[in-house]
């Protein structure tokens, strides 16, 4: 019996992984036109502005400057979508604790023989809420860093 529980337990845990994995996926494919717009349209924004910043007029000093303002709209943008994301992780983090704490809970109980199935419903309830405010969580970042809707 022992044996059985084990591999049931393993195979809940593969699941489970993967449901994880999707939560990535999504994120990774929903926040790609943000990237895209830190990566490409602020960063390429930076390198023109600094590169304005060398002049043999200016010192050392005002060059760098210069560049260190002309850097401050990446690093915010960089900035917003960490912290952002990380709140996301922070929440989703919170909701498989609860998952994990009733399942701790109802190993203790006697009779909980379907335990795994409850952790595994939800870790899956879980993450598909968390997943269902990353539309409005992109397009918070979106508004907040001025992009377009073609964006």
């Amino acid at each position: 019996m022992n044996h059985i529980a084990n591999a049931e337990e393993q195979i809940v845990s593969e699941r489970l992984r993967r449901k994880l994995n999707e939560v990535n996926s999504s994120a990774q494919s929903q926040l790609s036109g943000v990237q895209d717009h830190i990566n490409f349209t602020l960063q390429q924004a930076y390198f023109k502005c600094a590169y304005d910043c060398f002049d043999r007029s200016r010192t050392h000093e005002q060059i760098s400057s210069c560049v260190e303002h002309c850097s401050v709209p990446v690093m915010q943008a960089q900035q917003l979508v960490e912290g952002e994301m990380a709140k996301f992780q922070e929440k989703l983090q919170r909701s498989l604790m609860v998952c994990q704490d009733r399942y701790e809970s109802a190993k203790l109980q006697p009779g909980q023989s379907n335990s795994m199935n409850d952790l595994e419903s939800c870790v899956n309830q879980s993450i598909d809420e968390n997943i269902k405010t990353l539309p409005s969580l992109v397009e918070r970042m979106k508004i907040s860093l001025g992009m377009n809707d073609s964006t």
